[in-house]
């Protein structure tokens, strides 16, 4: 009995530590869900040349998976790793941008975020 209540604690345990996070498209994926896995940028540009940029940096890095204009998300992989774009307008002539990167295995990946990110404004020049 006393096993039984020791292997359950565990298994208890170890499903608390698993978890679930959200994509940039408001999907909910299984996953590492306390690491940061996103960047924030801000430009004085309009959400429709941060929508095609974005558009064209993921096309130059790997495959665009999903393209959503209505929301103004995309969804691409690189190099076995899925990555979420969202660009919100903030106000006519300024929009904000969040880059999500993920490994296969639910993982983190706030350095691929980034590098897209620079190249994303990089592109606005």
């Amino acid at each position: 009995m006393n096993k039984f209540l020791t292997v359950s604690a565990l298994l208890i345990g170890l499903a608390s530590f698993t978890g679930c996070y959200r994509t940039q498209e408001g999907r909910v994926k299984v996953g590492m869900p306390f690491a940061l896995d996103y960047i924030e940028s801000r430009y004085e540009r309009p959400a429709s040349q941060l929508f095609e940029a974005a558009k064209a940096t993921l096309v130059f890095n790997g495959t665009l998976t999903s393209e959503d204009v209505v929301r103004k998300t995309l969804s691409a992989k690189i190099e076995n790793r899925t990555l979420w774009i969202r660009v919100e307008e903030l106000e006519p002539n300024a929009s904000r941008i969040f880059v999500q990167a993920r490994q296969s295995n639910g993982k983190a990946d706030i350095l691929l975020a980034s590098e897209l990110d620079k190249q994303i404004a990089l592109r606005l020049r």
